[in-house]
């Protein structure tokens, strides 16, 4: 239980560490616009992470729903 407060403390921590860096790093920006080019690119970027994130967990779930995961480990 202790270990458990301590792993969600220090997650928790470093989500507010990098919202925090996240915001002071939107707050220099301001007045910098993104062109076409530069939409497209942020367009493509999330959209392939996208996919490659939900491809990789349906392969997770295909692989343990169908017993591939039961076999691994056995020496």
């Amino acid at each position: 239980m202790r270990n458990a407060v301590l792993v969600v403390s220090v997650l928790l921590g470093l989500l507010i560490a990098a919202a925090a860096a996240a915001y002071a790093g939107w707050r220099d920006l301001d007045g910098v616009e993104i062109g076409f080019h530069g939409w497209v690119a942020l367009g493509l970027g999330v959209g392939i992470t996208l996919a490659l994130g939900i491809g990789l967990m349906s392969l997770v779930f295909y692989s343990s729903r169908h017993g591939y995961d039961d076999e691994a480990g056995r020496d």
